[in-house]
């Protein structure tokens, strides 16, 4: 899993309360998260979603401990996933 390092912002009260929204639902961190990477890796929203949902799917798929029980080749099943999910990833290539 990836070390998240604390960074501190300041917005506008605006953005701070829709924000606050979603930090109901324990949410607000990924929001923030999520669009920073997108400008950052300069996407666009649609390459930066589908970016996003492969990454979720890989995190699905490494916490289900029940495939790891099953072996390819000498390969896990959870890493044969995990591997063709992240060639889907144009934006790292």
């Amino acid at each position: 899993m990836t070390k998240l390092i604390p960074y501190s912002v300041y917005l506008s009260k605006e953005h701070y309360d829709k924000i606050r929204q979603h930090a109901k639902n324990r949410k607000a961190s990924s929001l923030v998260r999520d669009a920073i990477t997108m400008i950052i890796d300069g996407n666009d929203p649609y390459k930066a979603g589908y970016s996003q949902a492969l990454r979720d799917a890989v995190k699905i798929v490494d916490a289900c401990k029940e495939i790891e029980h099953f072996a390819f080749k000498g390969k896990y099943l959870n890493d044969i996933l995990i591997d063709k999910l992240k060639g889907l990833d144009t934006s790292t290539k």
